[in-house]
């Protein structure tokens, strides 16, 4: 049996706990953009949603990139000349820099200090930092640590490979009554850092999760691909799929404290746009609206000018604007569940507006109907028994012109939308509105 909308809303507590859960499992994980870091990631999320695993070659041309070869680490240390481990990877998978090549040598403080990266703004915190694209060793470490290194002869050992092998990503999707898309991507490529961005990666995989279980207008994709390159590579792989999505969201950062956040699509003007800023200033929290910037998340592709989709990104706190970004203080204590409970809730009505988001026409357009004369209280058993806003009624008939959406009636009337159409379907029961196709 389908659950409903307002049975996913009762169990969000819950829901912002288990995702809280999902990300402790997967926090100890070392991903990159490739490897068996992120094969294990998508694994363990194939436990919640059937997601369909995809291998793409070393080598094969996604636009204007190519897949690069697959790195896999299985350990990294320094050593003193004690033999005592001053850096080990297996306490922090961020002490690496990331596709680091295999090194194990014995080398000076000067010489280990030219492959040290810190954060003197930051002096407890360890660094990310990555090397996809350029061969090179390194590590991260926190810069008071860095401080008191002494002249020593240092063993430096990184356990790794880098060999063709292939970039592997995941994606769900839901079929729903009609062809259009709602696509929602997310990257699970990262480290042991749990805002950037295991929360969005678990945000989207119980959001799949519970969009399954409802009868839905819309079909809905999920990606689970590693940043730029991922999505850069599903775009290339899926461009006869392109045209059909009409809506869009990169969920990124989305379980720190910080109040909510969205970035506009390209467009600028898109219907998710409009339906993101609804659900903001109806939400009772602080919030922000920015403009599109081409940097960011991949946005930045699924945005480009070849393509131009109608996707925005709503996050928490826009990275880098925590000073947590890409340090290990991105950790379990950063992110909490009822803050990815709260996001979970915005992204819920998101959905629920597109998929309940229609115009209508009056039937009864020259001067308000006589509502009492058309039985229209008896008929639903008195709007105060449901609960329906009075005056939601007198802005849905003055405006069902088949022109504006229930949505454009929210966003003027300044009533949230589910009080319009709860409004709007009393109105249909008795045919005082005959609904209008949404793209007229």
């Amino acid at each position: 049996m389908k659950s409903n909308f307002e049975e996913i809303i009762t169990q969000i507590p819950k829901i912002g706990d288990e995702m809280y859960q999902l990300m402790i499992e997967l926090f100890p994980i070392c991903r990159s953009i490739t490897g068996n870091g992120l094969r294990k990631t998508l694994k363990i999320l194939s436990k919640h949603i059937p997601l369909e695993i995809h291998e793409v070659p070393t080598g094969t041309k996604v636009f204007d990139w190519t897949i690069p070869r697959e790195w896999n680490i299985n350990d990294a240390y320094i050593k003193n000349s004690k033999g005592e481990k001053i850096v080990d990877f297996k306490k922090s998978n961020l002490h690496v820099l990331n596709y680091s090549v295999p090194v194990n040598k014995k080398i000076s403080l000067k010489e280990l200090k030219s492959h040290l990266f810190t954060l003197p703004e930051h002096p407890n915190a360890i660094p990310y930092r990555t090397s996809y694209y350029k061969e090179d060793w390194g590590f991260c470490i926190t810069h008071n640590q860095f401080l008191h290194l002494k002249e020593d002869q240092y063993e430096i050992v990184i356990d790794s490979s880098l060999e063709d092998g292939s970039l592997t990503y995941g994606e769900y999707y839901i079929k729903g009554k009609k062809e259009d898309e709602v696509l929602f991507s997310c990257y699970p490529c990262h480290p042991s850092m749990c805002n950037d961005n295991l929360s969005g990666v678990v945000l989207l995989t119980f959001l799949a999760k519970h969009l399954g279980t409802l009868s839905l207008d819309y079909s809905y994709r999920f990606l689970f691909v590693p940043e730029t390159i991922g999505a850069i590579t599903w775009l290339s792989k899926n461009e006869p799929k392109v045209k059909k999505i009409k809506h869009g969201l990169v969920a990124t950062c989305v379980g720190d404290p910080g109040i909510s956040s969205y970035k506009k699509s390209r467009q600028g003007n898109a219907i998710i746009d409009q339906v993101a800023i609804n659900v903001l200033k109806n939400s009772g929290n602080n919030y922000k609206i920015t403009d599109f910037v081409p940097i960011g998340s991949d946005e930045r592709q699924y945005c480009s000018p070849g393509f131009n989709l109608p996707i925005g990104s709503l996050q928490r706190t826009i990275a880098p604007d925590f000073p947590e970004y890409h340090t290990s203080a991105d950790d379990a204590n950063f992110v909490q569940g009822k803050y990815l409970a709260d996001t979970f809730s915005k992204y819920l009505s998101i959905i629920y507006i597109l998929e309940n988001n229609k115009k209508y026409v009056n039937l009864n357009p020259k001067c308000e109907p006589h509502l009492a004369k058309t039985g229209f209280y008896r008929m639903i058993g008195g709007a105060r028994k449901l609960m329906i806003n009075e005056l939601a009624i007198l802005w849905i008939l003055n405006y069902s012109d088949g022109k504006h959406s229930l949505l454009d009636i929210s966003d003027i009337s300044g009533i949230k939308f589910e009080q319009i159409k709860k409004a709007a379907d009393a109105l249909v029961n008795c045919n005082l509105l005959k609904e209008r196709s949404i793209n007229d």
